[in-house]
């Protein structure tokens, strides 16, 4: 099926909908964009991204610009609140074949991907507060008072998904008990690692995401924005925690401090109203999987949407072909957080005999293509 004459609204300017963009660009369609942010930013932390995200950035063109400024990372270690080393992870080698690793501000990315899709219109500031089924159509409410009819609608709004509240019934995310806090730290470390640092139930993460800045990131308990967090993160875990934590104490408008959350559906369509990416199955950020899941929709939608006969057929071959890949980054990530969860003494133990199994075993089925 072409896209001639076919009208997509895609609902979300970030990675999500921005990789939809870029994917859809030669199918023909008339695609509209609309984001509630008011503007790009260059607000934001880091993020990092594994072999199966960057090699779907070389599918859509978006590779060397985000290539551009990012830091390559050749491998993961894990270690106790002690600092005592768990496990390595050579992870050049282990997605040898599939993309490296990297790791970058997410401004970068963000900033990358706009300008990859710089021929496509973006309604900043605005979002809809109605959908309705017209037939074969759906009817599009904006807050600004305009309208619009599309033959398809792509919720790409993130885990706290508009199109979501208002086509699926207000499904919500539902909490993992976990509080995240992430800021932008300096870089310390000249090795381009990842490091883990485990507590009982808490992780604290550097990533180096330029020459300059390190992204922090401390899992915490389910309590918002708890006193004291940084008092406790500093006397639990080992170097580089303090050091990392004084970046607050020069500019704490780097932090930022939210839940961890995870969508589970049923179905991820309503008749011509889709939701891909964290709108549709958001996940704990135990495995990194989030931006390379909503790039992966990406390009499996588009390819559904060129090789079916309808718009309604393209929409259940996307999902029958997505839902085992994302089932899976689910189902390994509730497992990674319950193995975090032991008790030291056994994590540590389990974790030194069996991480790097466990560690290739969770990844595994991402090396094939999508």
């Amino acid at each position: 099926m072409r896209g001639n004459n076919v009208r997509v609204l895609v609902v979300g300017g970030g990675v999500a909908g921005l990789a939809t963009v870029a994917a859809l660009r030669h199918w023909g369609a008339t695609i509209d964009v609309v984001e509630r942010a008011p503007g790009p930013t260059d607000s934001g932390t880091g993020i990092y991204l594994t072999g199966n995200a960057t090699r779907m950035l070389d599918v859509l063109d978006l590779w060397e610009p985000v290539a551009d400024g990012a830091v390559e990372i050749t491998r993961q270690r894990s270690a106790n609140q002690g600092g005592r080393r768990l496990f390595d992870i050579d992870v050049a080698a282990l997605w040898r074949g599939v993309g490296p690793c990297v790791s970058l501000p997410r401004a970068h990315l963000h900033r990358a991907m706009l300008a990859g899709v710089g021929d496509t219109p973006i309604r900043w500031g605005r979002q809809p507060v109605a959908l309705a089924q017209e037939g074969d159509l759906v009817a599009v409410e904006f807050d600004d008072n305009s309208t619009g009819r599309y033959d398809l609608v792509i919720g790409a709004d993130g885990v706290n998904s508009t199109v979501r509240r208002l086509a699926f019934g207000g499904q919500a995310a539902r909490s993992l008990g976990q509080y995240a806090y992430r800021w932008i730290a300096p870089r310390i470390d000249a090795e381009p690692f990842w490091s883990v640092q485990l507590g009982r139930g808490r992780q604290f993460l550097t990533i180096p995401i330029s020459a300059e800045q390190t992204y922090c990131y401390y899992n915490d308990g389910p309590v918002a924005d708890r006193p004291g967090w940084r008092e406790e993160l500093a006397a639990t875990f080992t170097e580089p925690a303090t050091i990392m934590l004084k970046a607050l104490d020069h500019d704490a408008s780097t932090l930022h401090a939210g839940p961890n959350q995870e969508v589970v559906l049923d179905s991820w369509s309503r008749r011509r109203t889709l939701l891909i990416g964290d709108a549709a199955h958001a996940t704990s950020p135990n495995m990194a999987q989030g931006a390379a899941m909503a790039l992966e929709d990406a390009v499996v939608l588009a390819s559904s949407l060129a090789t079916a006969g309808s718009v309604a057929e393209a929409l259940r071959g996307y999902e029958a072909r997505r839902r085992p890949r994302t089932d899976w980054v689910l189902s390994q990530t509730h497992r990674r957080d319950k193995a975090t969860g032991l008790p030291p003494a056994l994590r540590d133990l389990v974790m030194r005999r069996l991480g790097e199994r466990m560690f290739r075993s969770n990844y595994g089925p991402l090396f094939a293509q999508p």
